[in-house]
């Protein structure tokens, strides 16, 4: 179909199959084009030496314990537009009752990292995993309901350290009820310890049974004066 021009032609571009349709219009309007800033996608190609970091996992569910590496590339370097991104992750045990599925797991997710783009969905993905045998709690007292639960929790700590995850930060309501409710938690200790010094006496023991400071011996027996346990009957 013809096109009339009726105006004098100040600018052309040759159109291409994966040209963005934005900077085709740029150029037809004679813009300078923006520096070319790297992103992750599949066709980069693996340098000689990536940087990374290793996580151990120690879960009760297994004898060994699971070491995640998880090595980043650097992209644009040494610009205002360097990004470090995660480019491939290994997972060794010295155990081989998981060998097969961790070998899968890690070429999944290592092919996801290298498609580019947001990889952050794969934490709530493997965080999403129930052993139907049941999770643990991890230490610090964190409930993890799989050993994959807690890959996917080593990931996110990896992406919060390179800056893909960013920390939510409480508000000032939330930051102000959470110092109340701390200081009434110390107040709180510090007055049942007050009150455990005076009721009994500095030499009294640990109770077995009700866990207090207060344990004598008396008519040559040990008895607790909080609770009335006895070893006398």
């Amino acid at each position: 179909m013809a096109i009339k021009i009726d105006s004098q032609i100040v600018g052309y571009a040759v159109a291409k199959e994966d040209e963005d349709d934005k900077a085709a219009e740029a150029a037809l309007q004679g813009e300078q084009q923006p520096e070319n800033v790297i992103q992750m996608h599949e066709k980069i190609e693996r340098p000689e030496m990536l940087i990374g970091s290793t996580y151990k996992v120690k879960t009760p569910l297994s004898e060994h314990a699971l070491y995640i590496t998880i090595n980043d590339i650097i992209l644009n370097p040494g610009t205002e537009n360097e990004l470090r991104r995660p480019f491939e992750v290994f997972i060794n045990c010295k155990s081989m009752d998981h060998f097969q599925w961790i070998v899968a797991l890690t070429r999944i997710i290592s092919a996801v990292f290298r498609k580019g783009g947001d990889v952050t969905f794969l934490v709530d993905e493997l965080r999403s995993v129930f052993d139907p045998r049941g999770g643990y709690f991890k230490k610090g007292g964190k409930y993890m309901p799989s050993i994959v639960a807690e890959i996917g929790d080593s990931i996110e700590c990896h992406l919060r350290m390179i800056g893909m995850l960013k920390d939510e930060a409480l508000d000032e309501h939330q930051q102000k009820l959470i110092d109340e409710k701390r200081k009434q938690f110390e107040g709180a200790v510090e007055q049942a310890e007050e009150n455990s010094a005076k009721d009994f006496p500095d030499s009294a023991q640990l109770c077995a049974k009700c866990s207090t400071k207060a344990v004598i011996k008396m008519d040559g027996c040990m008895t607790c004066l909080n609770c009335g346990d006895s070893k006398c009957g």
